[in-house]
């Protein structure tokens, strides 16, 4: 019988000090509770993934003094620990510390590099060659590192142990702990051994990592499960015929409210983890800032978020009403800053230029240029971080204006499809409107001339959104697209998407919440010219 503890933490990339006395703080929790091995997450030393920092020798340098000083404190247990190795040669390896009684036993180095999506693991490492079976005490375990248990050939390259643990840090999509979960299930059954499966919590730029850590018996049953989007500490006796956990396997959480979920981490840690207080966001009344503005407050609660609404010549009233209900609902801090007096300087300043010229969307972009100058400046002014408001389906084919609601630090829905933004929306509301029922039920516009409505220049949202994820996140041709389709529509929206490369390049980053999101899962060129035949 073994008592395994599985700790899913929250580090900071790069914050090695920080991150090695939370490390540090887990360790003695474990040990109180008798546990025989604690586990931690891949590259918990130097938060996941540090990207370039790699390139800095120092900081790899650093990181295993950091490891140094961790082993010298892990008396009386063992300790399962990521960290970057080094070797003679300078050559890098995503690692495994296997920590015994304050001794360095061994170390793992992880053998599948990804190279797909948002990873670049093969930019800085070197594969692993070596696998094997460890100990602590009369414990026999073996040890990979996330990527390695998805490896179809998993059975028949690892050795045989009792107990099979795998560090991962493993991001978030939409559906990514059910198929997670389908895996090691699987993988248990075919070893005829506990696995053991530690993942790291937290939010690092567009990346959130779930935790939902598992121990799984070898029959495919969930014996322990951490919290999701939390950090936490699951124990169980492994080897024994009863369960003995500090927490048996949490409520399982659906898909809309895991969304929502991953978006109040993401938002909380990227404003925490640079430094940041307070956020401003720009409430036009309509669904998507309301939406960010609750994720915000839920984020980092109500005094800390200001609401500011910018009406025009063209905000019906109806939405100059919903903008200052939805702060009354939320409790935040509310300014009223009408653009009018801003946009006829800028009227009166360009009338030689655009002189016997018919008024259009360069009239209209310039309404939302002054609100994103507007809140730009309270940014700079106050030290607010701007919360930018764009939804996937319009970043996706560039219903958004550069410099005007692009303007921010933070696209907190940029991978939220419009016909989510209203599931999440209703989700929130679940117990009390809080986002006023009228902002839902209202057809969505941008407000910047009379009577407009997103349809008048896109396709219906269910339509737009079935299509845009056909093409983004599953890479369908045209011809598959056109299948029962309007092969005109179809042809549009795809140029649209092409031709709005060059905004989406220049938009802040966002949270990742779908298979491939824009920023790091897609890297088209800006200049590019190919076309389906």
């Amino acid at each position: 019988m073994s008592k395994i503890a599985l700790v899913q933490i929250n580090p900071t990339v790069g914050d090695l000090a920080a991150n090695q006395q939370k490390i540090l703080d887990y360790i003695h929790k474990a040990k109180e509770h008798s546990a025989d091995i604690v586990v931690f997450p891949e590259m918990v030393i130097t938060g996941y993934p540090p990207e370039d920092l790699l390139h800095k020798e120092h900081f790899i340098r650093d990181n295993i003094k950091s490891l140094k000083a961790l082993v010298k404190k892990t008396k009386g247990i063992a300790a399962i620990v990521g960290f970057v190795d080094m070797d003679k040669r300078k050559n890098l390896y995503n690692a495994a510390a296997i920590i015994v009684d304050g001794k360095l036993k061994g170390v793992y180095h992880k053998q599948a590099l990804p190279n797909y999506g948002v990873f670049d693991e093969k930019r800085y490492f070197q594969p692993g060659q070596k696998s094997g079976v460890f100990s602590a005490g009369k414990i026999k375990f073996s040890v990979d590192i996330c990527e390695d248990i998805w490896l179809e050939d998993w059975k028949t390259t690892r050795p045989t142990a009792p107990i099979h643990i795998n560090i991962s840090s493993s991001p978030y999509y939409a559906g990514k702990m059910r198929e997670r979960e389908r895996l090691l299930k699987k993988r248990a059954k075919q070893a005829k051994a506990f696995i053991c499966y530690a993942n790291l919590v937290g939010g690092q730029d567009e990346l959130v990592f779930d935790g939902a850590s598992l121990i799984i018996d070898p029959k495919g049953k969930v014996v322990a499960s951490g919290k999701a989007f939390e950090e936490d500490l699951i124990i169980a006796d492994v080897g024994a015929k009863f369960i003995e956990p500090v927490r048996l396997a949490g409520k399982k959480t659906h898909k809309i409210e895991s969304i929502y979920k991953a978006l109040v981490l993401g938002t909380h840690d990227y404003i925490i983890k640079n430094g940041f207080q307070k956020v401003v966001i720009g409430l036009s009344g309509g669904i998507d800032s309301s939406l960010v503005a609750a994720v915000a407050v839920d984020a980092i609660g109500k005094e800390n978020v200001v609401g500011v609404s910018m009406p025009s010549r063209f905000t019906s009233k109806g939405t100059k009403l919903d903008a200052r209900r939805l702060a009354k609902n939320l409790g935040i801090e509310f300014k009223e800053m009408p653009i009018e007096d801003v946009l006829k300087g800028y009227t009166k300043a360009l009338a030689g230029e655009f002189a016997g010229l018919k008024s259009g969307i360069a009239e209209e972009n310039i309404q939302a240029r002054i609100r994103g100058n507007i809140l730009m400046a309270l940014s700079n002014k106050f030290g607010w971080l701007v919360l930018t408001t764009g939804n996937k389906s319009e970043v996706a084919v560039g219903y958004c204006t550069l410099y005007g609601d692009m303007s921010g630090g933070f696209a907190v829905i940029k991978d939220v499809p419009k016909t989510i933004v209203y599931e999440l929306s209703q989700w929130r509301n679940r117990e009390k409107p809080i986002i006023p029922p009228s902002i839902i039920r209202r057809a969505p516009s941008a407000e910047l001339r009379a009577n407009q409505k997103d349809q008048d220049s896109l396709p219906p949202y269910d339509i737009l959104d079935d299509l845009l994820k056909r093409y983004v996140e599953q890479h369908h041709s045209k011809a598959q697209m056109a299948r029962g389709k309007d092969k005109d529509l179809v042809q549009r929206i795809i140029q649209m998407v092409d031709k709005s490369e060059y905004k989406r390049r220049q938009a802040p980053p966002g949270i990742k919440i779908t298979t491939r999101a824009f920023g790091k899962d897609w890297r088209l060129p800006i200049t590019n010219r190919y076309q389906e035949a």
